[in-house]
């Protein structure tokens, strides 16, 4: 049965869902609201763990991303002078670990170019639909918009209104509207919203500099005393993705979220100054950055991933947290049980929604899973124990022994172990 659906932000989740939808059922009429006033084609580097990539290939898109692969080709750990301590290799295609582990995947994107090609897919699958004579169906990004709030009745729908005081009526409204989702508060209230959002003890900001002198293929991990530590990627680019992760000067970040977006760098420039390293240079870069993003590390954990005819997908609904580096595999698995379960009931949406619920609660609790939280070293000393320790697994290959030695371990209860569903209803490539 044709639906008409609202999702509820454009990033990674929400136009992943709608080419799987709209593959499962051209009919269905499928809209994408963003409140940003144009496609956001920006952000830092993802990645594609466990079943990201069968999906990815399932959809016909592996490819596609490939095109955009990041030539990044490990990591470094350096020193206060930019002196490598230790280096790591990259994971292979299922994050497996290559020669030793490391932050880097085989399949590193942007996230700007990972979000084109997921539009550009649905909007050009729509476009083949329509050629071929389908009568019926549609699909339509809407941006500068978002919802004001929303009614259900049982069995009616949602009755949505909008920022501009539209009113629409859906069969189903689903939020992908990231980790602080304004969905889920409309749709659990404030007091589950505040209890589902667990901190993990540590900020973080993201932003591009100009490409430096030094700046190469490898990313490279600086840490610093007071809970401070930088990771700088390049992969061969104009821009250099810059990453602050500080476990100081917390109260005070917090506070400056609400406020614009100058008084939250100054807070940032406030807790990084002197921090060793090419920080003056990353700093100086933030000021005149126009893609500065910051927010607290936490983890999303709900009793339910829907009430009524309203769903959460991705970070919205389960995010595991950039500790993890499983957000956007959870997406797309997310997006892909979500589609399967409504085609594989499609006449009957509840249904579908509570076989969602139901499968995505291993996945989810695979992905969330953190060996302890980060924590950065708060003096000189902790940070020369750091330091010298990972040397001492990188250049004696100490790592690479333990696997070794317990083969029988390795992944044995990560996310990768979990077998992804098969959806014929779908309508995908195998």
């Amino acid at each position: 049965m044709p639906l008409k659906i609202l999702i509820v932000g454009a990033g990674v989740a929400g136009p992943a869902l709608a080419i799987l939808l709209q593959r499962a059922d051209p009919l269905h009429h499928i809209t994408v609201i963003e409140r940003a006033p144009s496609l956001r084609a920006s952000g830092l580097q993802l990645d594609f763990k466990a079943q990201g990539m069968p999906i990815m290939r399932k959809m016909g898109l592996l490819d596609a991303m490939r095109a955009h692969r990041v030539d990044e080709t490990g990591a470094e750990l350096v020193g206060a002078k930019g002196e490598c301590l230790a280096s790591y290799g990259i994971r292979g295609d299922a994050g497996t670990e290559g020669v030793n582990g490391g932050v880097t995947n085989e399949l590193e994107i942007m996230r700007g170019d990972m979000v084109k090609v997921l539009v550009d897919a649905s909007v050009a699958d729509r476009r083949k639909l329509d050629e071929s004579g389908v009568r019926g169906g549609g699909l339509k990004y809407v941006f500068g918009a978002s919802v004001r709030g929303f009614a259900q009745k049982e069995g009616e729908g949602v009755d949505v209104t909008f920022q501009d005081g539209r009113e629409e009526r859906f069969d189903l409204v689903v939020g992908a509207d990231g980790q602080n989702s304004r969905t889920r508060k409309m749709m659990f209230g404030e007091e589950v919203d505040r209890e589902a959002f667990k901190e993990l003890g540590s900020q973080v900001a993201y932003f591009n500099v100009p490409r430096g002198e030094g700046d190469g293929t490898l990313a490279r991990i600086f840490f610093t005393a007071r809970s401070r530590a930088i990771l700088a990627r390049n992969g061969g680019r104009p821009q250099t993705q810059v990453y602050l992760f500080s476990q100081t000067n917390m109260e005070k970040t917090k506070a400056s979220y609400g406020k614009s977006l100058a008084e939250q760098k100054a807070v940032w420039r406030e807790t990084f100054t002197g921090a060793g390293w090419e920080t003056e240079r990353f700093l100086e870069g933030m000021r005149t950055a126009d893609d500065f993003y910051s927010h607290q590390l936490a983890q999303v954990k709900l009793p339910a991933l829907y009430k009524g005819r309203v769903a959460l997908l991705g970070d919205a609904g389960y995010c595991p947290s950039v500790l993890t580096g499983k957000g956007t595999t959870s997406a797309f698995i997310g997006a892909y049980v979500l589609a399967g379960e409504l085609a594989r009931q499609p006449s009957n949406v509840d249904a579908g929604l509570k076989a969602y619920n139901e499968t995505m609660k291993e996945p989810v609790g695979l992905a969330q899973v953190i060996g302890g939280n980060m924590a950065l070293p708060s003096s000189p000393l902790a940070v020369w124990f750091i330091r010298n320790g990972l040397w001492a697994v990188s250049s004696l290959r100490i790592d690479k022994l333990i696997m070794k030695l317990m083969p029988e371990q390795k992944e044995a209860t990560g996310l990768e172990t979990w077998p992804l569903p098969e959806y014929p209803e779908l309508n995908l490539a195998e």
